[in-house]
């Protein structure tokens, strides 16, 4: 396939649909619902988990479709945090056993990481530059029979 990769319709329609290009109709819709923290996370990325997930869904743009691109957005998180607090023990620059100065090798990984949160972030609206391209929709209402299955015991029992 050539060209850019097309844009979710949820993140078309809320950036207006820029292009007046039309809405795939087709497009799968998974099960809009607030996930949970996926138990092989660290420590770390459940705890970022649990602060980013609402407000992705509060935007619009996480269903159960999206756990595993959430799970690495907070595992690259939790990684890079452990680096830097692995390069503030030491130091940027440290010395090699033959005297030679190299960066730091866990800033290297903390850069890795922000470089793998920003793409994933993209994806979701969550930098600057593509949330600004976004439209709110907060005014959007609900569907009745999505809330009741989201609070109900009826999706537990689909989960299990």
């Amino acid at each position: 396939m050539r060209g850019r990769k097309p844009n979710p319709t949820a993140i078309k329609k809320m950036r207006g649909n820029p292009g007046h290009r039309p809405i795939n109709k087709r497009e799968p819709k998974p099960r809009r619902k607030l996930p949970r923290a996926p138990a092989i996370l660290s420590d770390a990325a459940k705890a970022h988990w649990r602060q980013l997930a609402p407000i992705l869904y509060d935007m619009g743009v996480l269903t159960v479709a999206d756990i595993d691109m959430l799970a690495a957005y907070c595992e690259a998180y939790a990684r890079r945090l452990h680096a830097l607090e692995m390069v503030a023990k030491s130091e940027q620059v440290i010395k090699t056993a033959s005297g030679n100065l190299i960066q730091n090798p866990f800033l290297g990984i903390a850069n890795h990481a922000m470089d793998q949160m920003l793409k994933i972030a993209a994806e979701f609206g969550m930098t600057p530059s593509s949330r600004s391209r976004l439209v709110s929709t907060t005014t959007q209402t609900a569907d009745p029979f999505e809330e009741f299955l989201a609070t109900s015991r009826v999706a537990e029992a689909l989960d299990a």
